[in-house]
């Protein structure tokens, strides 16, 4: 399924190399399934770790899997605002920024 949002490198990714996007998608799998989490929660550590290691792409990736599963707007903007602590401000800054142009963007991407 193609989505709007997604970057044309991911898009290349995806049709270059099939076969470790499947390999990928099933490990990611088996990991989601061995975790006590649900959904909701199980995005929030995703975008936590992600705010972390300032991954732009799986930030934005994790915001919007959070929010389809839930959760709101404040808690993902928690979820940067921790990292002010833990990562530093500038990453809690930048992250707050892709979140924002997550929220902001429109709903039929």
């Amino acid at each position: 399924m193609q989505h709007k949002y997604l970057p044309e490198v991911h898009v290349r990714f995806l049709e270059r190399f099939p076969d470790v996007a499947e390999a990928h998608g099933e490990l990611a799998r088996i990991v989601r399934e061995r975790n006590s989490f649900d959904d909701r929660t199980d995005r929030l550590i995703k975008l936590a770790v992600a705010v972390g290691s300032e991954a732009e792409g799986a930030v934005r990736s994790n915001v919007r899997k959070a929010l389809q599963h839930g959760a709101t707007v404040e808690d993902v903007q928690a979820v940067a605002l921790a990292a002010i602590t833990t990562c530093g401000f500038p990453t809690a800054i930048a992250a707050l920024g892709w979140i924002e142009s997550v929220v902001l963007a429109p709903s039929d991407a």
